[in-house]
């Protein structure tokens, strides 16, 4: 009989661990959804698309420390960059990895987190490649994953736009010493004349 019951208790815990692990890998397929629906989006530049996979409070921290709230806050930002009279960005796509599977706290919420490859056209013509980090925190409500806050950031030691900065330096630098040694060269020319 104790063989009987442990044989039970076995099944049991087993047949609990079993659908627990079940729950678990749909939820992370639910969230896996959530990355690929949002991504698309992005990355075919469809704004409402992409609101639609945030909260309503959603909260964003840009790589530009800026801050966007809720989602007319974000369709905002992401209307001067790219469509308004001033925009700066005519192409943008995104890629992202993730470090490791979201960590959930309960059954409605949760953190991800991981690096991302964001290819830039300005309308100025110039390409550029910003890698970064983000992290975003996840909440379920009405039976949907949405994206509650995200953050983005930059290495600011160590990132193309500092890099191009640098190259520009040095080119000015460059053409301005090559400048005053002509100006120089002219001048003292002209003493020497006169």
């Amino acid at each position: 009989m104790t063989k009987s019951i442990l044989g039970a208790l076995a099944s049991g815990l087993f047949a609990i661990t079993a659908v627990a692990q079940s729950q678990l890998d749909a939820t992370h397929n639910e969230l896996r959804a959530l990355r690929d629906g949002v991504l698309d989006a992005m990355n075919k530049g469809d704004i409402d698309r992409q609101l639609s996979f945030l909260h309503t409070n959603v909260v964003v921290t840009w790589h530009n420390a800026e801050v966007s709230r809720g989602r007319e806050g974000v369709r905002a930002y992401y209307n001067r960059l790219t469509t308004g009279p001033e925009k700066m960005v005519s192409a943008f796509r995104a890629s992202i990895t993730v470090d490791e599977l979201t960590i959930l706290h309960g059954d409605n919420t949760g953190i991800a987190f991981g690096g991302s490859t964001e290819d830039f056209t300005l309308t100025s013509g110039r390409d550029f490649q910003l890698k970064g980090r983000w992290s975003a925190t996840l909440v379920k409500e009405g039976g949907r994953w949405l994206i509650a806050s995200l953050h983005a950031s930059t290495n600011i030691f160590d990132n193309t736009l500092l890099s191009l900065a640098k190259k520009t330096a040095i080119w000015v630098g460059v053409f301005g010493l090559f400048g005053g040694v002509v100006l120089g060269w002219l001048l003292g020319r002209r003493r020497k004349v006169a």
